[in-house]
């Protein structure tokens, strides 16, 4: 009995008929055929087209793996964010567009500096994909822009990706500012791991990474870390840090902040008015 390829549009049907969202199907169908994920109008130009065979089961594949939880980053191997398309894979976590909010704070904290931040040392703690320090290295060409990682997987993933962008950030393997030993810095950035260790939403984020997740009993270990590092000596007078983290613990990194020195603390919202970030400048004098 001759095999009858399904076409496009039969294939995208199917998958709409097992749950799959449209505009995901879209995308997985286009990569499964070897085209770029914004060729959507191509796909319905083309639904009476035959999926080739050597794309059939890597569709299904892709699209079984998206029912099942995984990321749509994971499975095409790119996120847009701040403008720039960044490659990302399990090794990372997937970038939010709700991170965009801590990016447009230190690109006001930078273009308010003498000469509009030329020359200001800037360190991104944790970089993931590399998706903050690349972000305000490319808003910001005039800043010098270094960043960390604790883990070597997540560091390849984002030296790749500067490479790819041309963007001249500077790489640091460690945990935290132990990275970085000695050096000064005008504005320390992080979207450190925010989500206490019970947290019931973390069965839903269970294809990413972990540790790059969770932090304690209450969230807020490595933001501790952090805020204690950088006013142990991290920060020139008048640097900034600026942190993400979760939808209700705006509240204790500003106590957190405050406790440890901190002027001028603050917190930014989201697109949906959600405090989001938190801040302080470290005192021009002691």
């Amino acid at each position: 009995m001759t095999h009858t390829a399904r076409t496009l549009g039969q294939a995208l049907a199917q998958a709409r008929e097992q749950g799959l969202d449209r505009l995901d199907a879209q995308m997985l169908l286009l990569q499964a055929l070897g085209r770029p994920t914004d060729q959507r109008a191509w796909l319905l130009s083309h639904d009476t087209d035959p999926v080739p065979d050597s794309a059939e089961a890597r569709f299904d594949t892709l699209a079984q793996r998206r029912l099942n939880g995984e990321p749509m980053a994971y499975l095409t191997g790119e996120q847009e964010f701040f403008g720039l398309m960044l490659h990302v894979d399990p090794r990372v976590l997937v970038p939010r567009a709700d991170t965009e909010t801590l990016v447009e704070w230190a690109l006001d904290v930078l273009r308010s500096a003498p000469s509009s931040g030329a020359g200001a040392e800037v360190l991104d703690l944790g970089t993931g994909s590399g998706a903050i320090a690349l972000a305000v290295q490319s808003a910001c060409p005039v800043a010098r822009v270094s960043a960390t990682d604790a883990s070597p997987l997540a560091l390849a993933v984002a030296r790749a990706n500067a490479a790819r962008l041309h963007l001249a950030v500077g790489f640091h393997a460690g945990h935290w500012l132990d990275a970085v030993p000695g050096r000064l810095f005008d504005l320390i950035v992080s979207n450190p791991p925010y989500i206490a260790d019970h947290d019931p939403h973390l069965p839903a984020l269970a294809h990413e990474p972990r540790s790059a997740l969770t932090a304690g009993s209450d969230g807020l270990d490595d933001l501790r870390a952090i805020i204690n590092g950088a006013a142990a000596g991290a920060l020139r007078p008048g640097g900034c840090l600026l942190l993400e983290h979760g939808y209700d613990q705006a509240p204790a990194v500003r106590q957190l902040l405050q406790s440890a020195g901190f002027d001028q603390v603050s917190s930014r919202t989201d697109l949906a008015g959600i405090e989001r970030c938190s801040g302080g400048c470290w005192p021009q004098q002691r």
